[in-house]
């Protein structure tokens, strides 16, 4: 048979056609009234899209630069941070605390558990500045409790940043409500455009700190995007294509939505949780174990290897057989599990599709199971998730 590429990575994901047809006829200049005009509906969208009325600033890099800004900016040399880990993205802000010259306090769960709030608070001071944490940790599918630790925040003098690269369109977040100073997102994830372009929503209070740290910042400097932000425009020359695929991705979820922006969200992330149950049980029903067990996520699910296989068996069984590329475990967990991600522009026949073909890759690599038990798992999830939807029509 043909093999159609597909992804199942948690990033970058499946790209929206539309999204790259408006890539490839993107030619403005950057200092156009027609960009200005572009730049600016793409920035509101954004504050719909994140569910928030802060300003939005975004940057022509990957997410990773946004993380950066969020150090750089809301920090000084000594400053003391906390940083909630359990997976090489946690590390991550680690690596970026260091950086920066912070007393740095980490706040370590296990791959594939996560922390509580309660461990939090045992753990928060008075005088960390700055908590830092994932909403989703992609290397291992666990989603942290961000409004349960968010909670402990309120009416503390210690900011909250998430990294919620993979758990914008997977994750239902009040911004706003629960108190979240600085909030990332990326374009490869959930709204379905090629990598490089970073966004991030920030709080009254976390502009108020920036006029008083000092690390430096240059490329990433919040403030000045901010203003020129407000002018349509980046400080610096920004990948047009890839702003004009990402207004046409967030059209895309304004009509999924009947014209709301705000109900397209919510349809994407119910979207994603619903794939990501399908998986779950399908793999349950195929006697394979969940990776993240007390608190996945829906970006996506990540599964342990069968006892005596390489999970990068798997991950080439896909590429080899058909033309899907899944992700392997990262660092130390390279070998050990393997991840299919639900997020974007990837729906009811993709999660099939997935499952069918992770039965046959098992039945190729003679993993004791029956073929069809996953898909009948799955398809139970789908009917009861979306059944009062059905009736209602």
């Amino acid at each position: 048979m043909i093999r159609k590429g597909r992804l199942f990575t948690p990033g970058p994901t499946q790209l929206l056609p539309s999204a790259q047809l408006a890539m490839a006829a993107a030619t403005m200049h950057h200092r156009t009234a027609e960009f200005r005009a572009l730049y600016l509906r793409v920035l509101a969208d954004l504050k719909t899209f994140v569910g928030t009325k802060n300003d939005v600033v975004m940057f022509t890099s990957s997410g990773t630069g946004a993380m950066e800004a969020a150090v750089a900016n809301l920090t000084s040399p000594g400053d003391k941070v906390l940083v909630v880990s359990a997976g090489k993205f946690g590390e991550r802000w680690e690596g970026l605390a260091k950086t920066y010259g912070c007393q740095l306090e980490t706040l370590r769960a296990p791959y594939g558990e996560t922390v509580s709030a309660q461990q939090v608070r045992e753990k928060l001071k008075a005088d960390h500045k700055v908590l830092y944490m994932q909403g989703t940790e992609s290397s291992t599918g666990v989603r942290h409790d961000v409004e349960g630790i968010a909670r402990l925040l309120k009416g503390t003098d210690t900011l909250l940043v998430i990294d919620a690269i993979t758990g914008l369109g997977t994750t239902h977040f009040d911004v706003d409500g629960w108190g979240v100073d600085v909030i990332i997102g990326g374009s490869q994830k959930a709204v379905m455009v090629p990598p490089g372009l970073a966004y991030c929503a920030v709080s009254d209070r976390a502009w108020q700190r920036m006029e008083t740290t000092s690390n430096p910042r240059y490329y990433f400097d919040l403030r000045k995007e901010r203003k020129n932000g407000a002018k349509g425009e980046s400080s610096y020359t920004p990948s047009t294509a890839l702003v004009a695929a990402l207004a046409t991705a967030l059209d895309y979820i304004r009509e999924q939505g009947s014209g709301d922006l705000a109900a397209g969200r919510k349809l994407l992330v119910d979207n994603a949780e619903t794939a990501a149950a399908m998986t779950r049980a399908a793999v349950k029903a195929l006697g394979m174990k969940l990776f993240s067990v007390s608190s996945p996520g829906a970006a996506l699910t990540a599964v342990a290897a069968p006892d005596g296989v390489d999970s990068g068996t798997i991950v080439k069984a896909f590429r080899n057989r058909f033309g899907a590329v899944i992700a392997d475990g990262q660092g130390e967990m390279k070998g050990q599990l393997f991840r299919i991600a639900h997020l974007g522009y990837y729906d009811y026949l993709d999660t099939i599709a997935a499952i069918g073909a992770l039965e046959q890759v098992l039945s190729e690599i003679g993993r004791p199971m029956e073929l069809g038990a996953g898909l009948r798992a799955a398809q139970q999830v789908y009917a009861e998730a979306t059944q009062p939807a059905v009736a209602a029509r």
